[in-house]
């Protein structure tokens, strides 16, 4: 066996071998050898996971050299010029669409970042499915837009590839591609027998092969172009894949094959067509036999293309049956590999490593062809696994990830589209796909429909299934000549429209008459979104591509087999008529394609409407059911179907929702209008009273009864019919409206309902929805729009803390002039949105000063009709609308119930727009022949103008005998003139408009039988009266309260009526003159309410006029003469009392409100008034006067007021948080940079936390412990800060507090266990309870005086003081709430920031945490006080600070421990010991260096240890004598920054002024002295030279040493300065910053009172007074610094350079851009767990990048944001979310969303980028998100925290 031998050689040089042997001429041996081998490595009975035969394959193609190089050297031939770049799911990509010729175009990052694209209109997005990157394809986008890369052609200046390099690969692979055939086949199982899991297996087992094809592809175009030989090629697949005779495995795995074939469908016809449809009604039989028969043609188109299957498919769906009968094994026949390869993606539904594979071959472009091909002829097969699998969401992300990059290629497209009937394909299969869920309709005539509609409730439609095929259907009707092709094919649009109307009346809605519907389905998304995705869609596809003349042909098509597919539908439901009640659907995309393309045709084609309508029959039916959706928004706006549930509230909102509405409600309203403008006014108007059910509501009785509705439903009825009257006659959207007038009108409501951001504009102004129709948002004329009518609002910070986003609101002039409240109400979803319009407008006419009172909606002037719909205005004059608002003008004017002010506005509103649209002259010569049908003689013509001055005299009414109006009346008999009555009897008009609706559609019916040359009339009325006649009978015909006729006195015009509402509005008698009207002040009547309407609408009659002029003037001057004291009858005094009774509730109100602000106000005042005593108290109360009194506090839980007492102590509400803000200052005043690339990097090293670690460190290498603690502060990170909000409380009363929030059950955001609560009184959050001690306030009176004590005697007493004994405090309730408060500041902060000694818990250590938390909360306020004191006063801080109490606290607790004389810091600052000869045995480590040692804590220190409370003189004497300790520190540390010859320098011309008299105080003496000290034994100053020449390299004069003493020493003074403030309520002078040093050092009595300034020029060593000899005492301080052996020269520099200097603490500088954010971190590999974390986020503080909620990096249940937070903040974290550009914050254990600090161009945030538009670091946004970390107030200003369970 020759394999066996070469299988155990090594791989690589078998490979060369074998190469070697394949290169010769005769290389007949070297192919069975290589076969040979192959069938061993290659053996699909092998386990597919066994790796070798894959190292096999790679040796054997790079053919002896290594792969890598091998695939380099493939590479070097890349002759692609594409990118082609596939990618999965939720990668980030770009569109940009300035470049893309397709809207699908997308781009890699990569690309993206290598092409310019600046100023382009281009977003990042999150794939949703997958997609590749189309650089370098000029069929998708513009070539301006290629990267650098793709730009260059590089096919030219290729080399061509040698024949040898790839000889192996086309060898081996076709074997290789086999074999992963081979196991595809023997894996599948059928899926009814198998479970999910099993194809998974396989697919896992075959993850390396397929991988190792992707690597393949990615080698570039050489590789590809072999693969593309292999996969395509028929002869090796014929070879290959049959079941070889000889290979039992091979044979048994190709029945397989076929038998899954088999089951697939993929059938010849004549098995199928035996069976009947599934779930198909006879209609949808006879539907498909018609498609069928009307496409002779379609078997001949089959048979020239040669994949005969495609033939199994399609009839399949037919159901009729083939002349061809092709054998079963051709019909099934794959001819290569890439046909199977597909048939088995599909089959195992689309693995994604498959799908990625066959697109990286896209590139190459006779793949392309191919494989597209090869996909079309699947498609029927692909559409047949989707609707089985379970995953059918995956599935179709999958399907559309191929499809789109096939189909958005137009080139491509036409081709497939002629070569492989592409559209018929597409129609048949969403056809057969739908007739999977067919119903039988139940609209109209339910037993005889023969209507199926989909039905919604199956999974096909509820979960989108059809989603992939539609979005492929429309992407190929983007491309024009794919377009034209369907619409030239009559058959094909056949078909669709038989797809169309399977939804025409889907989701039909019953109205629940009786009980509440038990189920509420959720139906009605399905049912919106599949007629927007599957047929509105596809209309506005084909719509874009009939915009010009020269596609008239098309339209008029399609409006043809629109009406028939129309005429078939009102036949299959059986309509005749009238709608049947209570139902609506809001589903007719029948209705809309009619109606869009009539639309198109008049407006871009410049067709004649006419010629494109149908008779009046046809039109009178189809305007039956828009009317009905019409109405019953209505009624459902009026509760009329509360019993369905809320879901038909959801359905008449989304009826009318932006995404929706040009879909909807826009053509539905535009096809009525049509309607009203070709059929009889008369008819129309009352068919629409009629649909609104308020027709028994237009009589002039007062009361009626109506049938159908209740009383309270009858005013929004009513209100609605108007209101839609108007908008049917008002709107112009489809009748003549340019593009930009509709931009414009739309831009225009929705900014007048609220302010908006730019992006809820974009989506809240409808555009073309079709996505591809080149109508794109954000295009120029929108910005231009935009522009020209709002003013952009720059976002604002609101101090509430609420972030506002940039806001666009109307500009003043809009308000004016173009407020159009019925485009308004057009568009609103909720009703109070039409109310919040007109709130606006109030607003605004009041503050431009034109109207101040309730404005009523203005009135709009409307564009010019398009002369097509001229008829429209006929509405306006007809009879049956002008008796309509006579009768409603009477009813208003007598008060009848159910009429409001809408109703008089709407009323006014269609006088006013007849007023301006008068009906065209030239029709009137017809005007006679009308007029003789007219039985009633209410008014002469049809004209409102003329007809607004005609007097009505008399009418007849039905009326209940309830009515007053039938007591009133007299019996004719006694009546004197009974004659006369007589004769007003018939003269009295009557009106019913249900009469007048019939009369006219028999009219109707007539005309147009009579057209078709039908017998005459009789036909028709014969047909009409066999339907039973009571529907038309009034209603209570048998009831008690029969109607009753009588006849109602009137004798009152339309414009009488209206100059008496005018009356009654005003409420004035003689309220309008004739003069009045005339002046021409068109502005005046612009804006104002009813009064300014009906004026304007006089005015313009009378200017119209003569006639209704002088009736204006005559019916003004009856009015005038004293009126009869009319005034008082009964219904006006009810309304008169109502008023006043109203606006006096309402002062009633007001006083009260007042009241309640007073008392609020005073409170306050209290309230704040406490919170200060410290303050306050020192300044009221003299010296001398009662210096005892005791503070009193108010308990803001039980209201009493009174001091704290030992008993009953009262305690401060504060927070207690840890805090790491001082740590994380620096020494710069410049923040920190974040990193954004690799090279870039943040030190932590130099930050004031890790400074003084460092030192801590340092110092406890050679000192004792418990002096080394004693020697530094801690709590720079994780120190403990405490905060007030001023409120006091007692502490039993908090406990029980406390209690009752333990019992509530209703928990808000924080945690009471962890004693959590928020302050009763403003609700501030809190954490404790710090005590208040007894007594007084601040140290007041004799502590304040001066002493006449000279410096050494006040040395002595503090000296004793130290000694004494502290009183142990006795058991009482305040020192047990003391100990509970140090309890809860230890629990504050976590273990790690509390133990720096040797042995933790030591009372040291316990010592040095107590006094660093004074030392944290001083420093903290010195920081949010700018970091100096230059502004003095008591500050904002101050008013809330608490550390007095604070500092009493911890004194309390720190009497405990006494400092052991022998080591009392004090003696040796003041005294000159006897230097102690250290014993031999004594082997303790010497205590720290005074030098060392950090003199704010010593002050603390002392401050606390020494007894409570301390006199003033004793503090000023601390001070000045740590001074002196400060001033040599500052010496000390300035020597070591001279170079040897300065420091010689220095040192000798000081020496000199050592004997002058003022030695001490003259910084050049001790400057020399503690250089020669510190030169002795073993110098100080022997250090390298280098580093010293490092810390400085300025000459250093007299001026910069004296600025730089004064800098060393003034935190030092700021820091004694605020604790004197605190402790004696000393005032904080301001001072201008030059000055700070001497202002403090004078407050703090440093400077002797003789010397204060001015005098000569001030140095800081004039603050100086020495105890002892300063020489001696400074030699003491420096010889203990020298004596220490063991420390190195350089260390001993390091703790002498002390800088107590830092800048003020700092967020991280931000990159300007996002992206650049994005783009280097949202790829980077986490730290800690090296993979891409799916969350990303970076800490805002120190930098650090973690994974957020990323379980990789979980340590002990925290995950890692929450780690780092503990260990960066002390528990609060700043974060930015990398994917979604928020903050979050973590505080504690809880998290809240802070916002964005990055906003778009418009000023608006983009949480998890969904927009993708470019943002930009909006500064003032991240001034506040820092100013709140440093003065830790995020707890307080934001209020949405909740529990983060350490899972972030």
């Amino acid at each position: 066996m020759m394999a066996a031998s070469l299988l155990r050689r090594d791989k690589k040089s078998t490979a060369a071998h074998l190469k070697a042997d394949l290169n010769r001429t005769d290389n007949s041996s070297g192919v069975r050898q290589l076969q040979e081998l192959l069938d061993s490595v290659l053996n699909p009975e092998k386990p597919a996971g066994d790796t070798e035969a894959l190292d096999w394959c790679k040796y054997l193609l790079a053919g002896g050299e290594g792969f890598e190089e091998f695939c380099k050297t493939v590479r070097s031939y890349d002759n692609a010029t594409l990118c082609g770049l596939v990618w999965t799911a939720n990668f980030v990509a770009y569109r940009c669409r300035t470049c893309g010729i397709s809207p699908c175009m997308s781009l890699c990052a990569e690309c993206f970042n290598n092409g310019d694209h600046t100023g382009h209109d281009f977003n990042m997005f999150r794939s949703q499915a997958g997609g590749a990157c189309d650089c370098g394809d000029s069929n998708v986008m513009r070539e301006s837009g290629f990267c650098r890369r793709h730009r260059l052609k590089t096919g030219e200046n290729i080399p061509s590839v040698p024949r040898d390099l790839l000889l192996m690969s086309e060898m081996v692979l076709p074997r290789f591609i086999v074999c992963i055939i081979q196991y595809l086949r023997d894996g599948y199982t059928e899926p009814d027998s198998s479970t999910e899991r099993d194809l998974q297996k396989v697919l896992q087992q075959l993850v390396p092969q397929i991988s190792f094809l992707e690597e393949l592809t990615k080698m570039g175009g050489a590789m590809r172009t072999v693969l593309t030989k292999i996969l395509t090629n028929q002869q090796t697949f014929k070879d290959l894949s049959m079941g070889q005779e000889e290979n039992v495995y091979a044979k048994k795995n190709y029945d397989k094959y076929l038998s899954a074939l088999k089951s697939s469908g993929l059938v010849p016809a004549e098995e199928k067509a035996t069976e009947p449809a599934a779930g198909a009604g006879p209609g949808a039989l006879s539907l498909l036999g018609a498609a069928a028969a009307a496409s002779p043609d379609e078997s001949a188109k089959e048979e020239e293309q040669d994949g005969g299957q495609s033939v199994g498919k399609r009839k399949r769906v037919k159901l009729s049956s083939s002349t061809k009968d092709p054998s079963i094994m051709d019909t099934l026949k794959h001819k290569c590999f890439l046909e199977e390869l597909l048939f088995w993606t599909i089959k195992y539904e689309f693995p994604q490593k498959m799908v990625t594979f066959l697109l990286n071959m896209l590139p190459d472009q006779d793949y392309k062809i191919a494989f597209t091909k090869t996909f079309v002829q699947h498609y029927a097969f692909i559409m047949k696994t989707l609707m089985k699998s379970h995953e059918s969401d995956t599935m179709s992300n999958r399907i559309v990830h191929i499809s789109v990059q096939l189909f958005s290629n137009e080139e491509l497209a036409r081709h497939v589209t002629e070569e492989c009937q592409l559209l018929d394909v597409m129609v048949t299969v969403l056809l057969y796909m739908m007739e999977s869920c067919l119903i039988k309709s139940e609209l109209q005539d339910e037993e005889n429909s023969r209507h199926v509609v989909v039905n919604c409730g199956e999974a096909l439609l509820k979960n989108n299934t059809y989603w992939p095929l539609v979005s492929d259907f429309i992407n190929i009707l983007s491309h024009q000549s794919v377009a034209k092709r369907f619409l030239e094919d009559h058959s094909l649009l056949v078909l669709w429209m038989s797809f169309v109307s399977f939804f025409q009346g889907m989701n039909l809605n019953k109205r629940e008459l009786n009980e509440h519907v038990e189920f509420e389905s959720q139906t009605y998304y399905a049912a919106f979104a599949a007629e927007l995705e599957a047929c509105a869609q596809p209309m506005w596809g084909l719509i874009t591509h009939c915009k010009v003349k020269e596609t008239q042909e098309y339209t008029k098509t399609v409006v043809r087999y629109c009406l028939e597919t129309l005429e078939l539908w009102f036949d299959a439901i059986g309509f005749v008529d009238e709608p049947a009640p209570n139902q609506v659907t809001f589903h007719l995309p029948l209705h809309r394609y009619y109606a869009m393309f009539l639309s198109k045709a008049v407006k871009c084609q410049g067709l004649d409407l006419d010629c494109l309508l149908p008779d009046q029959e046809m039109l009178m039916k189809i305007m039956v059911h828009p009317l009905q959706i019409q109405a019953s928004l209505s009624e459902i706006h009026s509760n009329m179907w509360v019993r369905n549930g809320l879901q038909i509230k959801g359905q008449a909102m989304t009826y009318v929702q932006s995404h929706f509405c040009n879909s909807m409600i826009d053509p539905d309203i535009f096809l009525l209008q049509v309607c009203a403008s070709r059929l009889d006014p008369d008819y129309f108007i009352s068919s629409l009273f009629e649909r609104f059910k308020v027709v028994d509501l237009l009589t002039m009785a007062s009361q009626h009864q109506n049938a159908l509705l209740d009383s309270e439903q009858e005013r929004p009825m009513l209100e609605g019919a108007l209101t839609f009257l108007v908008i049917l006659s008002s709107l112009r959207i489809h009748l003549g409206m340019a593009d930009d007038e509709i931009l414009r009108a739309e831009m225009v409501s929705q900014l007048c309902m609220n302010d908006r951001t730019h992006s809820s504009l974009l989506d809240l102004i409808p555009e073309n929805p079709n996505p591809k129709s080149g109508i794109v948002p954000g295009s120029c004329s929108f910005e231009e729009m935009l522009s020209a009518v709002a003013d952009f609002k720059a976002p604002v910070f609101e101090p509430g803390g609420s972030m506002q986003q940039g806001m666009y609101t109307p500009k003043a002039e809009v308000w004016e002039k173009e407020f159009d409240p019925i485009m308004v109400i057009l568009r609103t979803v909720y009703r109070r949105d039409v109310q919040s319009a007109m709130d606006r407008y109030a607003a605004f006419l009041k503050q431009s000063g034109i109207h101040s009172g309730n404005p009523w909606p203005p009135y709009k002037e409307r564009t010019p009709l398009h002369p097509c719909y001229r008829g429209l205005v006929k509405l306006l004059h007809c009879k049956t609308l002008h008796i309509v608002i006579f009768t409603l003008l009477y009813k208003i004017s007598m008060d009848h119930q159910n009429m409001s002010e809408h109703v008089l506005c709407m009323v006014l509103y269609l006088i006013e727009l007849g007023l301006d649209n008068p009906v065209q002259e030239e029709k009137e010569e017809e005007g006679p022949r009308i007029e003789e049908h007219c039985q009633d003689s209410w008014f002469p013509g049809t004209s409102l103008l003329s007809n607004l001055h005609h007097v009505i005299n008399f009418v007849r009414v039905k009326v209940p005998e309830t009515a007053p109006e039938v007591k009133k009346e007299t019996p004719p008999s006694t009546s004197s003139d009974a004659s006369t009555f007589g004769q007003n009897l018939r003269e009295a008009q009557v009106f019913s408009l249900v009469a007048e609706r019939r009369r006219k559609f028999q009219e109707i019916i007539n005309r147009s039988s009579g057209e078709a040359g039908q017998s005459g009339a009789g036909t028709g009325t014969g047909a009409r009266h066999k339907r039973p006649p009571s529907r038309w009978a009034l209603p209570g015909g048998g009831a008690p309260s029969s109607p009753a006729t009588e006849v109602l006195e009137v004798r009152k015009s339309m414009l009488s009526l209206l100059i008496k509402l005018h009356r009654k509005l005003s409420g004035r008698q003689n309220s309008l003159s004739a003069e009045r009207l005339d002046e021409p002040a068109a502005a005046r009547y612009a804006h104002g309410d009813g009064v300014t309407a009906i004026e304007r609408i006089l005015a313009k009659a009378a200017a119209r006029s003569r006639q209704s002029r002088r009736s204006i003037q005559e019916i003004c001057a009856e009015a005038s003469p004293p009126a009869p004291p009319k005034k008082s009858s009964p219904a006006d005094k009810k309304t008169m009392d109502k008023e006043e009774r109203r606006q006096k509730a309402r002062e009633r109100q007001q006083k009260l409100l007042a009241e309640f602000a007073s008392r609020q106000k005073s409170f306050m005042e209290t309230a704040m008034d406490v919170e200060s005593p410290e303050a306050d108290v020192a300044m009221d109360l003299g010296v001398a006067e009662v210096p005892e009194s005791e503070v009193l506090y108010d308990c803001v839980i039980c209201g009493q007021s009174g001091p704290s007492t030992d008993e009953r102590p009262t305690g401060l509400v504060v927070l207690l948080q840890a805090s790491s803000v001082l740590g994380h200052r620096c020494r710069s005043a410049q923040a920190k940079k974040l990193p954004t690339s690799d090279e870039e990097r943040i030190y932590p090293a130099d930050t004031c936390g890790a400074t003084h670690d460092v030192r801590l460190a340092l110092l406890q290498r050679f000192f004792k412990d418990s002096s080394c603690l004693q020697s530094v502060s801690i709590g720079w990170d994780g120190g403990v800060y405490v905060q007030t909000c001023g409120h006091t409380l007692h502490i039993d009363c908090h406990k029980s507090y406390m209690e009752s929030l333990r019992n509530d059950q209703v928990l808000q955001g924080f945690s009471v266990d962890k004693g959590e609560f928020t302050c009763p009184l403003c609700r501030q959050f809190a954490n404790s309870v710090l005590p208040c001690r007894p007594g007084r306030g601040t140290e007041t009176g004799a502590r304040h005086t001066h002493s006449s004590k000279n410096a050494a005697a006040l040395v002595r007493e503090v000296e004793e003081l130290q000694d004494r004994p502290g009183p142990f405090p006795t058991e009482s309730n305040l020192s047990k709430e003391m100990e509970s408060v140090i309890k809860d500041i230890k629990n504050t902060t976590q273990k790690k920031y509390m133990d720096y000694g040797r042995n933790p818990g030591s009372p040291d250590n316990d010592f040095l945490f107590m006094y660093s938390v004074a030392r944290t909360n001083l420093e903290l306020e010195l920081v949010h006080r700018g970091g100096d004191l230059c502004c003095g006063g008591a500050s904002a801080t101050a008013k809330r600070s608490c550390l007095n109490q604070l500092f009493h606290v911890l004194a309390m607790h720190m009497r405990l421990y006494s400092i052991d004389s022998a080591y009392n810091p004090w003696t040796r600052l003041t005294q000159i010991t006897p230097s102690r000869d250290p014993d031999p045995c004594d082997d303790e480590r010497p205590e720290v260096p005074m030098v060392f040692r950090d003199v704010p804590s010593l002050l603390i220190i002392f401050v606390l240890t020494m007894p409570q409370p301390l006199r003033k003189e004793h503090f000023t004497c601390l001070v000045k004598v740590l001074y002196t300790l400060q001033y040599v520190q500052a010496i000390a540390a300035l020597s070591v920054k001279f170079s040897p010859e300065e420091r010689q320098a220095w040192n000798t011309s000081g020496a000199l002024k050592k004997n002058t008299c003022n030695a001490e105080k003259s910084w050049e003496a001790l400057l020399s002295h503690v250089i020669s000290e510190l030169s002795k034994g073993k110098s100080v100053y022997e250090a390298d030279a280098e580093e010293v020449s490092m810390l400085s390299s300025s000459v250093w004069s007299p001026q910069s040493i004296e600025f730089s003493l004064q800098q060393f020493c003034l935190p030092f003074l700021r820091l004694s300065s605020l604790l004197q403030h605190h402790l004696y309520g000393d005032d904080l002078p301001g001072c201008p910053r030059e000055e700070e040093f001497s202002v403090l050092a004078s407050g703090l009595g440093l400077l002797p009172q003789s010397q204060q300034p001015p005098c000569s020029p001030f140095t800081s060593a004039r603050c100086l007074e020495w105890v002892v000899c300063p020489f001696e005492l400074t030699s003491q301080w420096c010889a203990e610094v020298t004596g220490v052996t063991e420390m190195q020269a350089e260390q001993t520099l390091t703790l002498l350079v002390q800088d107590p200097q830092w800048a003020a603490p700092h967020l991280l500088q931000l990159p300007d851009n996002y992206n650049t954010i994005f783009q280097y971190y949202h790829r980077k590999a986490c730290t800690a767990c090296n993979k891409v974390p799916k969350d990303p986020a970076l800490c805002l503080v120190c930098g650090t990048f973690v994974c957020l909620k990323g379980l990789c990096c979980k340590q002990h249940s925290y995950c890692e944001c929450v780690l780092h937070s503990q260990h960066c903040g002390a528990a609060t974290g700043i974060f930015l979310l990398i994917n979604a550009s928020v903050i979050i914050i973590i505080r504690g254990h809880r998290f809240c969303l802070w916002g964005s600090v990055y906003l778009d161009a418009h000023g608006e945030e983009d949480r998890d980028l969904r927009r993708g538009k470019p943002l930009f670091l909006c500064e003032e946004r991240y001034r506040v998100l820092e100013q709140q970390w440093v003065s830790h107030t995020f707890d307080h200003i934001n209020k949405r925290w909740g529990p983060h369970y350490n899972g972030l």
